[in-house]
Formats: structure tokens, C-alpha cells, sequence
């Protein structure tokens, strides 16, 4: 008959060994990228370039620039965890349809992007593609817009620039307190290697931050855009979809028409100030 000492033995294996699965395959819990090969052509039905960087390291960073005609500015669109921009680039047609100019990169090891990624190295990476956006528009026509995982990312870049606006869709607290949700019984703080604090980033954020989040979004729950809102309330608009979930936001009518709102009044405040 086992005793109490074999028990909490085992017990304690078991949590070990829970331990590092978690530290060891996190990244696949985490990112679910789609591979594509470097011969891939995309297709959209909007003018477009395709752009790659290289970086430092070695890694190289593949991006599309969607274009338009006297456009008020670019959106550069920092999207979520999984896929690639060959699915991603169709939210193109939500910005350029209002006069934007869209950019959107894949992370590394995402679609044509390849290299090493860390948190350390998707901030580092998101930094050099903005300052090279920058040498093409003034940074009061950039709007950061930060998709699900990519929202923690997009106010980190806010944090350190100094863009027109910062649009956040259904974001998180912090990766470390979203992830702690679900994984309580693991020690998270010391194993997690994507923190990406959204609440200390957005206090250091001066340009005006817009929130846009579905009320049923049970992925990402509502509140955690509440508590950020709370952190900066004076420069803090939230806007709640109220049927809207998390990966549906654009089949909302209200949505688009809450994006056109922010976007041109955001920028036609900006003209007048110029003028």
C-alpha cells in the first residue's frame, strides 16, 4: 500500500513534469503559424507590394503594403497568433475602403518570415518595420492597430513612438495575467516566456487609445479591456460590440462604423490642428 510519502512523490513528478511540458511547448500552445513556401504568390483583389527585411540576426521579415490613392494615412496592422498574411491581408479591404493605407508583417516563423522568435525579438522587429514606415509617412499619419496577441505588441511599439492613435481589438490585460487565467496551478510568472504587459505599456502610450471588444468574447473576456481602460481612463475610449466574440468583430456592422468614426475623426482633427 503506498504511503503519503510516495504520493506526494508522484504528485510532485507530475507537476514537474507538467512544468516542462509547459516551458518547453509553449510556443506551440501559443503561436499556430501556417508555413509558406518562399515562391508563394499572394493575391488580393487591392494594389499592393510585397516587402521583406532583414535583419541583424539573420532573420528576414516578409510584409505586404497595401495602397491607395490620396490616402489619410497607414494603418499598420499588427494581427494575431495563428495563420499567416495570406488569410490575414483581407482585412485590408476595412481600411483601404475607408481611405488608408494598410501594412501588415508576419511574425518569424510565420508564412515567408523566418528566424529565431522571442518576445525580446518580436519587439525588436515590430520597432524596425515602424521606423521604416515612418521614413514613408509622418508618424501622425500611422495608426497602430493591435489584433488579440498582437494587441499586447502593438502598445509596446505605441509605448516607445509616437504614432497618430493606437486601436486595440480585443485585447488583453497582459499576456502573463491572461495566460495565469488558465494555467493557476502552474508557477506562470517564472515559466511563461511572453509576458507582453499591455497594462504597463499603455500607461506610457500619449496618443489617444481606442478599444474596441465584443461583450461575448469568452476567449478574450470583456473585462480585461475594462481593467485597461481603468489604468488611463483620460486617453482611454472603450467601445463594446455588444453581440460580437471574439474572431467576429468585422461581421458587425457597428464596428465599421465605429472604425470609420475613430479613423477620420482622429485625422481630421489632425488637419485642423496642421492647418
Amino acid at each position: 500500500m503506498p504511503t503519503w510519502a510516495d504520493l506526494l512523490f508522484w504528485v510532485a513528478v507530475v507537476y514537474g513534469g507538467l512544468c516542462v511540458v509547459f516551458y518547453i511547448a509553449q510556443d506551440l500552445f501559443f503561436f499556430r503559424p501556417e508555413r509558406l513556401p518562399k515562391w508563394f504568390t499572394y493575391k488580393y483583389p487591392f494594389p499592393f507590394t510585397e516587402v521583406n527585411f532583414e535583419m541583424e540576426d539573420g532573420g528576414t521579415v516578409n510584409a505586404l503594403h497595401f495602397r491607395v490613392p490620396n490616402s489619410k494615412g497607414v494603418v499598420f496592422y499588427i494581427k494575431g497568433n495563428s495563420r499567416s498574411i495570406k488569410g490575414w491581408g483581407k482585412f485590408a479591404k476595412d481600411f483601404v475602403g475607408k481611405g488608408f493605407d494598410f501594412f501588415i508583417l508576419d511574425y518569424r516563423g510565420f508564412g515567408k518570415s523566418r528566424g529565431r522568435r522571442t518576445e525580446e525579438i518580436l519587439y525588436a522587429d515590430l520597432q524596425q518595420v515602424y521606423k521604416w514606415l515612418a521614413e514613408t509617412y509622418d508618424e501622425e499619419r500611422i495608426v497602430l492597430y493591435g489584433r488579440s496577441l498582437g494587441s499586447g505588441l502593438a502598445a509596446r511599439i505605441a509605448s516607445w513612438n509616437h504614432p497618430h492613435m493606437l486601436l486595440l481589438d480585443c485585447p488583453y490585460y497582459s499576456f502573463l495575467y491572461h495566460i495565469s487565467r488558465y494555467a493557476f496551478i502552474l508557477p506562470v510568472r517564472w515559466l511563461l516566456r511572453y509576458h507582453i504587459r499591455t497594462d504597463r505599456f499603455i500607461r506610457k502610450v500619449h496618443c489617444p487609445v481606442h478599444i474596441l471588444h465584443g461583450k461575448k468574447d469568452r476567449l478574450i473576456p470583456y473585462r480585461q479591456s475594462e481593467m485597461l481602460r481603468d489604468l488611463a481612463p483620460q486617453n482611454i475610449t472603450l467601445y463594446p460590440i455588444k453581440e460580437a466574440g471574439h474572431n467576429n468583430l468585422p461581421d458587425f456592422p457597428h464596428y465599421h462604423d465605429l472604425l470609420y468614426d475613430i479613423l477620420h475623426e482622429e485625422m481630421d482633427v489632425q488637419v485642423k490642428m496642421r492647418a
